[in-house]
């Protein structure tokens, strides 16, 4: 629709009246009246808004540091890639909503859905490794090749757990399994044998909580390994960076646990407790990853 909502009580019905001829309206919020629609309006127009506005205030302080002379040359090239990253995300993001205006499907593909959040990742990793190059001098940095793969290991396990963190949220699977730390009174669902892992809201749900107590594991592991390099090599950044991973993944698990066992309190259409935590849960994901990335930069491969 652009990048202004409707003005006029006119140009809201007929927005309203399109909203009604997709399933999710038909199947789900058929309840809804117009100030419904306007509620969860505004919060897909905002998202939209905000990521429009952080293309301008990047062009603008891009074009201005630019002619200034800021930049070293080296920094030009990885800025243009950085706004292309931005640019592949909104894309990636228009996709991902037009898989769910449609008379068949409830929610936007949950497939796309996580392309989009990975895509989301990708631009923030980009940034902060970036960041971290202007940060982090060189002679501050650790040479270890064992603790430099295995920091990449958790980071790609990690990678593959908020990929199905997406896909829980997609596919609304928290409300497939509202207890723990069975599932269902199951510690392994009936369905893997004959239901997608990708596609079945149980399967994916078990994959999930599989996936977070093998990072708790190994995360405790890195600690330790961090560690004993740490005191080697007489690290004083490595010794407080690597807590960050550590601390990070106890609560990620705790929010997890506890946003499931919150499961049966959704009411759709309403922003409640299940919602606040759901969130909160994915953004200490993000800061997990974060910190690991962080560490990643730190402990550089020992060269040859």
């Amino acid at each position: 629709m652009g990048a202004m909502p409707p003005i006029s009580e006119q140009e809201w019905t007929v927005a309203f009246e399109k909203y009604k001829q997709i399933a999710q309206f038909k199947y789900i919020n058929s309840h809804f009246e117009l100030d419904d629609f306007k509620f969860i309006f505004f919060w897909e127009w905002f998202h939209r808004l905000w990521a429009r506005l952080l293309g301008v205030v990047f062009t603008i302080g891009f074009i201005y540091f630019l002619v200034r002379k800021y930049f070293d040359r080296a920094m030009v090239l990885p800025l243009i890639i950085l706004f292309i990253l931005g640019a592949a995300q909104g894309l990636i993001g228009w996709i991902m909503v037009a898989s769910g205006l449609n008379d068949t499907n409830l929610y936007v593909n949950h497939i796309k859905l996580a392309m989009h959040f990975m895509a989301a990742l990708l631009l923030l990793c980009y940034t902060l490794w970036f960041a971290l190059k202007l940060l982090i001098p060189q002679e501050k940095k650790t040479s270890n090749n064992s603790l430099y793969s295995f920091t990449l290991m958790v980071i790609i396990i990690l990678c593959f757990q908020l990929i199905y963190g997406a896909f829980m949220a997609g596919l609304k699977a928290a409300m497939s399994a509202p207890s723990w730390p069975t599932i269902n009174g199951m510690w392994v669902p009936d369905t893997l044998s004959n239901q997608s892992w990708i596609n079945h809201p149980l399967n994916v749900h078990f994959v999930h909580r599989i996936l977070a107590y093998l990072l708790v594991i190994i995360t405790i592991a890195w600690f330790v390994r961090a560690g004993n390099v740490a005191r080697q090599q007489s690290s004083l950044l490595l010794s407080k960076t690597r807590w960050w991973p550590l601390l990070l993944i106890i609560v990620q698990l705790l929010l997890g646990i506890f946003t499931v066992l919150s499961a049966p309190k959704i009411t759709f259409g309403k922003f409640g407790q299940f919602e606040t935590l759901a969130e909160i849960h994915q953004l200490a994901a993000m800061f997990f990853l974060m910190a690991l990335l962080v560490s990643l930069y730190i402990v550089k491969p020992a060269r040859r």
